[in-house]
């Protein structure tokens, strides 16, 4: 038995929390293989809409276990406000969420430093959620870290060295702020954090997946934030992509198996950063509004645009994608014509591939293709798409080389087709 992959193919934000639950029945445990609570994952049904920061997507089907992977950054804080929303919901967590002990505890000191760092950079500012992600990476990186299991080991003294080093720095930097609301809160977090089963996750998703339980790994963010591959340096902290599963859960690369790639029906990024196809005229405050494009966690105005299918084509090929899944398709039922950027050009020369860097002198190269001018939000079906929207598709298959296996047209989990005989 493999293990299978659901990861986001754009900037974030694509929908991935909202798939990961619909496809949780056909598997037996959920793992989140990185990122922290800045990736927040938006899931809709029976009227009630949640917001998952750290805990997996697979948390609300049944009992299934769900996993919180070693390559995953955990602010206690924060993970005990989630936890008391969903236990308020009526959704027990204790039996069925396990967190491993070589995920990296975010101090109360990180979130300090990355508003310190953001400060610092004056215009230059990365537009960071300023949750403590990157100063938490940083420290991991340095081998100056915290991790889950260390609570189970001489902590305080650990915790007390890493709290002085960071003031040390925060001193350097000039930075004031008040240090005791938030360890009191990180503190109260932590006791919250250990009512959970800490477990080796890599010994864990292993002897499972010998035993031949099914396994989704679920990614947070999307393939260009990746921390190599993405628009850099205005990106994430960890590898988003496929071939983090298999460091942030401790599985072997020939280990994987279907690998599900989610993407809009358009583009949208959120902070600081290059985006080829984004627009600043009406057509994106449309998108803006009926795609509700504000973020889950920061409730940040996500700027919008055309889809990028060179952006695109670039993330397939990283991933090494099976299957597509198109999300927010009912998002552009309102327009006469859609266009679809299809290659850059770069100076006088067109380029198909993703470049090192993208300047200023790089414009998109659109093609267009009639709109459907259709509300798709209540079919359930393929074969009630409208003639044109079945033209997109089967544009977009043809430029990608992969099929679409899932489409999205609407926020609930009801509001999914499958084609393909998913």
């Amino acid at each position: 038995m493999k293990v299978d992959v659901l990861l986001g193919l754009q900037w974030g934000d694509e929908g991935k929390g909202k798939i990961v639950d619909v496809l949780t029945p056909a598997y037996d445990i959920i793992a989140r293989f990185q990122g922290g609570p800045n990736a927040g994952h938006t899931l809709e049904f029976k009227g009630q809409k949640y917001v998952l920061r750290s805990i997996p997507s697979g948390i609300f089907q049944g009992d299934k276990i769900n996993v919180i992977g070693n390559g995953v950054v955990i602010d206690p804080a924060l993970f005990k406000e989630e936890v008391k929303s969903l236990q308020a919901s009526g959704h027990t967590l204790t039996e069925r969420l396990l967190i491993s002990k070589k995920a990296h505890l975010i101090l109360p000191t990180h979130r300090l430093l990355d508003a310190a760092y953001e400060q610092a950079k004056g215009n230059a500012k990365i537009g960071t959620t300023g949750k403590g992600i990157g100063p938490t990476y940083t420290d991991k990186i340095g081998r100056n870290g915290l991790r889950v299991g260390d609570i189970l080991h001489n902590f305080e003294e650990k915790y007390q060295r890493a709290i002085n080093r960071h003031k040390e720095i925060l001193k350097q930097l000039k930075f004031e702020y008040d240090l005791d609301t938030l360890e009191k809160e990180w503190f109260e977090g932590l006791e919250c954090l250990k009512q959970f089963q800490l477990v080796d996750s890599e010994h864990f998703v292993n002897k499972n997946m010998l035993e031949g339980k099914k396994i989704l790994a679920e990614g947070a963010q999307g393939t260009m934030l990746d921390i190599d591959f993405g628009s850099y340096p205005f990106v994430t902290s960890s590898n988003t992509v496929s071939a983090g599963a298999c460091t942030g859960l401790g599985i072997a690369p020939n280990k994987l198996g279907t690998v599900y790639g989610i993407f809009k029906a358009y583009c949208t990024r959120v902070g600081s950063g290059p985006f080829p196809t984004e627009l600043f005229d009406d057509t994106a405050d449309e998108m803006r509004n009926k795609g509700v494009e504000y973020g889950s966690v920061t409730g940040r105005p996500r700027r919008c645009g055309w889809i990028d299918l060179v952006a695109l084509r670039y993330a397939i090929m990283i991933n090494g994608v099976s299957k597509l899944i198109m999300m927010k398709s009912d998002v552009m039922d309102m327009f006469e014509t859609i266009k679809v950027c299809v290659s850059y050009k770069i100076g006088e020369t067109e380029e198909n591939d993703f470049p090192f860097e993208i300047t200023e002198n790089l414009s998109p190269v659109y093609i267009e293709i009639p709109g459907w001018k259709t509300d798709m939000t209540k079919m359930q079906s393929e074969d009630e798409f409208p003639e044109e929207f079945n033209a997109y598709l089967s544009f977009l298959e043809a430029e990608l080389a992969i099929d679409i296996h899932i489409v999205s047209v609407g926020p609930d989990r009801k509001q999914t087709i499958m084609r393909y005989n998913e």
